[in-house]
């Protein structure tokens, strides 16, 4: 089965491009459930699952089952281009009872007496789900989440320049193989979750690392979300940035060579810092003697600055 989304002149020029550390969250909980679908993600499963002993995730799992369709008030489409968790777990805190209610009584294959005690009092259920995300969050995945979060940025960056570069056409044919961009809209070969598709208000598309390999679609009552796979995602949990070389690393220090390295791509001074295990005022102080240098440059793009490496930085960057 496919899905058919008509995209509107107005859709198309609100098209833009978010990531959510909520989604993330509550993907992961499907990695959870079905560790083999996603054994790219064992290194942080065995780190992990020693701590859900201290969890009631019962309730979240009945929410979020292994497969098929799970409760979209955990998931609000993200509603500026980097949300924090914060922010969007008052969103979920915010859910209408009666939308709660009825996107519960849609989940199939869970457990029905959970489901059921969630449904007698949706309310008192959406809060007891939010502390329940929070207390996850906290124990299993906020020290994880520079780590992803900077995979996630990367990826923007890259489709960004697509969207700009070749317009909608090159963005939806590199996007993913389940996604055609037929010229008036997008088919998408994944089973209907029974969504209109697009109502005028722009398309979201939000990269994921915890939903890999698949996509995923929101829309009416949500703004219109697109979730596609994330590039790299064999990266992820990789044990940081290859090490400096020694030459390189003599001659500019250590931290500013990894820095170097990592502006193999296009990053942000935050994106840096979580993969360096670096403060920001560290990275960013770095960044400014790299910059001075000459061998590194920033970009302003809205209201992050994006650095990658100029030439003599990619030239020094080969020094071993």
């Amino acid at each position: 089965m496919t899905v058919n989304w008509v995209l509107q002149p107005e859709d198309v020029a609100r098209i833009r491009f978010a990531f959510s550390p909520m989604w993330e969250l509550v993907a992961s909980l499907r990695t959870l459930q079905d560790p083999a679908r996603q054994s790219i993600h064992l290194p942080w499963i065995k780190c992990v699952r020693p701590r859900l002993a201290g969890l009631d995730l019962s309730e979240l799992f009945a929410l979020v089952p292994a497969g098929g369709y799970l409760a979209d008030f955990i998931t609000p489409p993200p509603d500026t281009p980097l949300p924090d968790f914060a922010a969007e777990l008052a969103r979920v805190r915010a859910t209408s009872p009666e939308l709660a209610r009825e996107e519960a009584a849609r989940v199939e294959g869970a457990d029905p007496a959970v489901i059921a005690r969630f449904m007698d009092d949706p309310a008192v259920g959406v809060a007891r789900v939010a502390d329940a995300l929070e207390a996850y969050w906290q124990a299993c995945f906020a020290e994880f989440w520079p780590r992803v979060y900077g995979l996630l940025e990367r990826d923007v960056l890259r489709r960004s320049r697509q969207l700009a570069q070749g317009g909608a056409r090159e963005l939806f044919a590199a996007l993913d193989p389940a996604v055609t961009w037929t010229g008036e809209g997008l088919i998408i070969d994944r089973p209907s979750c029974g969504r209109d598709g697009l109502h005028g208000d722009g398309l979201v598309l939000v990269p994921s690392a915890f939903y890999w390999p698949s996509v995923a679609l929101m829309s009416a009552p949500y703004q219109s979300m697109l979730v596609y796979p994330v590039l790299g995602v064999g990266t992820l949990w990789e044990q940081g940035p290859p090490p400096a070389p020694g030459a390189l690393a003599a001659l500019i220090g250590r931290s500013r060579a990894q820095i170097l390295l990592a502006l193999a791509e296009p990053a942000t001074t935050s994106a840096l810092a979580g993969r360096m295990a670096l403060t920001p005022g560290a990275v960013s102080q770095h960044l400014g003697v790299l910059s001075g240098g000459g061998l590194a440059v920033g970009l302003r793009i809205g209201k992050q600055v994006v650095y990658r490496r100029t030439p003599a930085g990619d030239m020094l960057a080969g020094v071993s």
